[in-house]
């Protein structure tokens, strides 16, 4: 039972929030939630003459007899999900029925318990997914932020590199806005390092763009009447030339 202190005497208590579960292999805190939609949002806004799947939480059964592993995020190319998704077989990742792992999987670090560079590594390196990337943002693991596993035969190596050249895509850490947060997000990029748009920000790249396109048209209308002013000036009728 979870101890309760006593404020200022009144008749309510307030939980240790040191003795509250905040997070865990099921359970997001708001930071975490809000950077999975951020990662998976622009992947489906970016990629869409590209045939995949990416999912949050979903869980991926790899070997028969062993329970499923859950990933914060992963990735797999050249994949759709089955039509009849509500079938009990088709509602988590079974890389017997999809014929391969996933390419990408990732792991955001919340606390010390997930064991993310131990026992997880291990599964996803048996799983043989191409690559896997762990993102510590308050550096619960080590002083590193960011780790990117590449499979290299069967083993993972850690790459120095943040491209993930089998899939065409890399990750980076952005400074930015995101559904009016303010921080520093884990981001898809491509091999150019330019990050992959959500689509917020396709919208309001294709508003500025328009907006571009208008000021451009009343400039050029302001210059035809201009002339056609000093033209009258001159006393000559534009409409006949």
């Amino acid at each position: 039972m979870v101890q309760q202190v006593l404020i200022n005497d009144d008749d309510y208590y307030v939980p240790d929030a040191n003795q509250l579960v905040t997070e865990d292999d099921t359970l997001d805190n708001f930071a975490t939630c809000k950077q999975k939609r951020l990662l998976i949002g622009s992947l489906y806004s970016s990629l869409q003459s590209q045939t995949f799947f990416a999912a949050a939480n979903v869980g991926i059964y790899h070997t028969d007899g062993q329970p499923a592993i859950v990933p914060d995020i992963f990735l797999s190319f050249d994949v759709q999900v089955p039509e009849k998704w509500w079938e009990k077989q088709n509602r988590c990742y079974m890389v017997w029925r999809f014929g391969k792992p996933p390419e990408v999987v990732l792991e955001i670090v919340s606390n010390k318990e997930g064991d993310e560079l131990g026992k997880k590594l291990k599964i996803y390196e048996q799983m043989r997914a191409s690559y896997y990337i762990v993102y510590d943002p308050n550096q619960q693991l080590g002083e590193k932020v960011l780790r990117v596993y590449e499979l290299r035969g069967t083993r993972y190596f850690e790459t120095s590199e943040n491209s993930l050249e089998q899939v065409g895509l890399g990750v980076t850490l952005w400074e930015g806005k995101f559904e009016d947060r303010q921080d520093t997000w884990l981001r898809w990029c491509y091999q150019d390092g330019n990050v992959l748009l959500t689509g917020d920000e396709r919208a309001e790249q294709e508003r500025q763009r328009a907006e571009q396109e208008r000021q451009r048209a009343e400039q050029a209308e302001q210059r035809t009447q201009l002339l056609a002013e000093r033209l009258r000036a001159m006393g000559v009728d534009p409409d006949t030339l």
